[in-house]
């Protein structure tokens, strides 16, 4: 059973941001390809779908900056990383990731605060009379994998660092960004 249920975790562990923005990107393309013809051919529009896919479009960008974390792909300013020397970087690096982290847990933290405060309101939205309160959770949600995976960056940098591989924090050349 615990083999299972390792399975379960390692496979969110790996696929869980994309996957989901997968689905959310599926989702709000049909959505609006259905939006499109019904106003072009059936000169008809659909009253919940503008919504809709606002709603998705907002949840996809705040699971989209945990994939990204995941990723270890987020803008840095490679040009002020290459003002300090190659033996410095790493640090430089983890310490910005610590930034991250922390950035992380306080729009986390705020998330949940406004997150409680629509859940006490009970407000729905105007066509598909959901609670507001998930709509917002996008960002409680987000930020909060984003907090998980800044974690795992830390520890995977700080595991390259005592391995003495510095290649791991210097920029391929297809990262690099000229500026």
């Amino acid at each position: 059973m615990w083999a299972n249920v390792k399975k379960v975790i390692r496979w969110l562990d790996e696929n869980l941001e994309s996957t989901l923005c997968m689905i959310l990107l599926s989702t709000f393309t049909i959505v609006l390809f259905l939006q499109v013809v019904m106003r072009k051919v059936f000169n008809n529009s659909l009253s919940w779908s503008e919504e809709l896919a606002r709603y998705l479009f907002i949840w996809m960008v705040f699971i989209g900056i945990s994939y990204g974390a995941k990723q270890m792909k987020h803008l840095k300013i490679d040009v002020f990383l290459k003002v300090f020397p190659k033996k410095v970087r790493p640090y430089v690096i983890i310490f910005a990731d610590i930034i991250v982290l922390v950035f992380a847990a306080i729009v986390f933290y705020s998330a949940y605060v406004i997150v409680m405060q629509y859940h006490k309101l009970g407000a729905t939205s105007p066509a598909l009379k959901i609670p507001t309160w998930f709509v917002q959770s996008a960002s409680l949600v987000g930020y909060g994998l984003t907090f998980i995976r800044q974690i795992q960056a830390i520890i995977f940098r700080i595991k390259e660092l005592k391995a003495g591989d510095l290649d791991a924090f210097n920029p391929t050349p297809d990262e690099e960004v000229l500026l």
